[in-house]
């Protein structure tokens, strides 16, 4: 009998495909009868203790020399231990101060919680293939999500009071005297003391803290010094959200009581066109002068232009609202995530606070005095007092500025005012961004 060529192909391929079925079933049978030959039967008591061992509360009682963060290195007993628990006091410290305070929770809520969870033991959620980890990776190691932010503060923002007055573009450009000075002051420490070892680059990443912007000082650290950028991020947001506190004791003590009453005169109304062509000049101005400050003023900018124009109301809004939101979430729960005990609780992260709160008291201190220094030489008198809003945290140094000054005089209104030296400082802090980036890339 002559069988047909395509019969016989369906006979091998049957074949074959019950030999495969075959083999595979009895691989599984093999694997299954030796877990069942490995298998040790446990008591109720060793199951419980397996339990036990895999609890926070044994990880705190029982640290262990063997444990060893990402990059190798191993962490001490103490931050397996009381280490986490007085991070855990920390970041409910920050929860609090933006709970109860309503010291700037869109970011402290983040923060702190993002650091609580970075604490939890064995989970490993701020490691590489935790949530908090893969979102650090994405956004802040990249400097993707500082730049998204400058595009929000740029929808956000209105120039119109600094391109009223622009004298106190001064202000600003004072208030980034903090982030030079302590570039000295991170060398010297580095220096004269055996605890901190800090390189030129690092000293620039840690004085970029002085500007009060948490986006710019991310995205330097990213460039100039990633093994820094955790502990730079969390005490520049941290100083931002707490204006309130740091900057009225210097400014009361810096200027008299007749000068924080000085009224300054009505601000001229700033025509369409002047705001519409402010963004592009600013990115002319970074191209031809410091194109390594182009990606935070160019983001900056294109924000700007984006609310200005008044023909793309939708991309405003959704830069203001929607994606300024969501990356704040993400922004403030990946900078927690450098809130572990390991990473935290070591000298350089202490050096980097102190240094970080010199930098932004000394950019306060010197735009309250540039502004003195203006009144000298000026008919037109302005209150020194928003000179302490040269620094980039918008529109909080603004507000806070306003709220000494009705304290003075329930009349003397200041916010539009400030709001010149607060905005001329965003730009100011990434200009000296730039410059840094320039120098010591």
């Amino acid at each position: 009998m002559i069988f047909k060529k395509g019969f016989i192909l369906k006979i091998l391929l049957l074949s074959f495909i019950c030999c495969f079925c075959f083999t595979n079933t009895f691989a599984n049978e093999q694997t299954s009868q030796n877990s069942k030959v490995e298998y040790k039967q446990k008591s109720i008591g060793e199951l419980f203790t397996n339990f036990y061992k895999t609890t926070g509360i044994y990880t705190f009682l029982n640290p262990s020399d063997d444990v060893k963060d990402h990059d190798g290195n191993p962490i001490s007993k103490f931050n397996q231990s009381f280490g986490k628990i007085i991070m855990f006091f920390i970041c409910f410290l920050l929860l609090y101060l933006a709970i109860k305070k309503g010291f700037e929770p869109l970011l402290l809520i983040p923060i702190g919680f993002g650091g609580l969870l970075a604490n939890i033991p064995i989970a490993d959620i701020a490691g590489p293939d935790g949530f908090l980890g893969i979102i650090y990776n994405f956004g802040i190691s990249t400097g993707l999500f500082p730049l998204i932010i400058f595009m929000g503060v740029g929808a956000m923002t209105d120039f119109g009071p600094l391109l009223a007055n622009p004298k106190t573009a001064l202000l600003g450009a004072a208030a980034q005297f903090g982030i030079f000075a302590t570039l000295i002051g991170a060398l010297a420490l580095s220096q004269y003391t055996s605890f901190f070892d800090f390189s030129l680059s690092d000293a620039a990443a840690i004085g970029i803290i002085g500007g009060a912007d948490g986006p710019t000082a991310i995205f330097l650290a990213s460039r100039l010094a990633p093994d820094l950028l955790g502990a730079i991020a969390v005490a520049a947001y941290s100083y931002m959200a707490l204006v309130p506190i740091i900057q009225p004791p210097i400014m009361r003590a810096l200027t008299t009581q007749k000068e924080r009453k000085i009224k300054m005169v009505q601000l001229r109304e700033v025509s369409q066109i002047e705001k519409i062509f402010f963004p592009l000049t600013l990115v002319i101005l970074c191209v031809i002068i410091l194109p390594d400050a182009t990606p935070l003023i160019g983001a900056l900018a294109f924000g700007n232009l984006v609310r200005e124009c008044g023909v793309v109301s939708r991309l405003s809004d959704t830069m203001q609202n929607a994606l300024i939101n969501i990356i704040t979430i993400f922004l403030g729960l990946s900078v927690g995530s450098k809130l572990a005990a390991e990473k935290f609780l070591v000298p350089n992260t202490l050096g980097i606070l102190v240094l970080g709160l010199i930098a932004f008291a000394i950019g306060t201190a010197s735009g309250v005095i540039m502004a003195k220094i203006m009144n000298k030489f000026s008919k037109t008198k302005i209150n020194p007092l928003i000179g302490a809003a040269g620094v980039s945290a918008v529109p909080m140094a603004a507000r806070v500025v306003n709220k000494e000054g009705v304290k003075e005089d329930c009349t003397n209104i200041l916010l539009m005012h400030a709001m010149g030296p607060n905005v001329a400082g965003v730009v100011g802090s990434a200009v000296a961004a730039g410059v840094l980036l320039s120098i010591f890339k």
